[in-house]
């Protein structure tokens, strides 16, 4: 009598990226976790009354997958942890701001690749939302964070041509790194522009978060992104820099 093969199993807490129907009642969802990172895998009865509430983006679930293999899709039992839904369908900002940050993720993140610090951050992140006075200048540390995590990070401490830290005015396309005013010279046209609240300095005024994201949405968009293939940013996040504009205007 042949053995039956043993299921692979773990558990986790995750951050509902995706989800999309499969088959008549089943769904692929993709979650984000600190120990396995970005996974998917198949909730069966997914689109029932009782589930489809719980399998939105940005959604805290617990989930536990099991597969013959570990190549295999899998399926996942999913438990509902906390859901965002609430909020951001009351506030523009929030459901911008949710829309943005996980489908930022499910484009970036490496499959099944723990980043457990930016897990974490994620977390903080959305639990700022409706906070309509803070969430900008978060969600800039979020992606300077997002862009430091996948190995791009931006260094801001001094200039790297004259290793000065001061009048610092502009950030290398090439680099990554903070260049001054003076030594940028004929050059400034040519290099991206760093805003003091970037280098966590002057005024985090929405006009100012506008600029320094426009500067990390650069290098998002030109290394990170180009890295993984030729696949354009994700609409989501400019339709975020609109709120983000909209809202700076009242």
């Amino acid at each position: 009598m042949r053995q039956a093969r043993q299921m692979i199993t773990w558990s986790d807490d995750a951050i509902l990226l995706t989800a999309r129907p499969h088959g008549e009642t089943s769904v692929i969802v993709e979650v984000f976790t600190p120990v396995h990172g970005r996974h998917a895998g198949v909730v069966r009865g997914g689109v029932s009354r009782k589930m489809s509430p719980h399998l939105q983006p940005g959604a805290q679930v617990a989930v536990a997958w099991s597969a013959r293999l570990e190549s295999h899709l899998g399926s996942f039992k999913l438990e509902p942890v906390r859901s965002r839904a609430a909020i951001a369908m009351s506030d523009r900002l929030a459901l911008a701001g949710l829309n943005g940050v996980t489908a930022l993720l499910a484009h970036v993140l490496p499959e099944r690749e723990a980043h457990a610090p930016l897990y974490d951050r994620t977390l903080g992140l959305l639990d700022l939302l409706g906070q309509e006075e803070l969430w900008p200048l978060a969600y800039l540390r979020w992606e300077q964070a997002l862009l430091e995590e996948m190995g791009y990070g931006l260094d801001l401490s001094a200039c790297a041509v004259r290793g000065v830290n001061e009048d610092l005015a502009f950030v290398s396309p090439k680099s990554g790194r903070a260049v001054s005013r003076e030594a940028a010279g004929a050059w400034a046209d040519r290099l991206l522009p760093l805003p003091p609240v970037l280098a966590g300095q002057g005024e985090a005024s929405h006009t100012e978060i506008l600029r320094a994201l426009g500067t990390t949405g650069w290098f998002i968009e030109n290394r990170l992104i180009k890295a993984l293939g030729d696949r354009p940013i994700p609409v989501a996040r400019a339709r975020l820099l609109d709120a983000i504009a909209r809202h700076a205007k009242g």
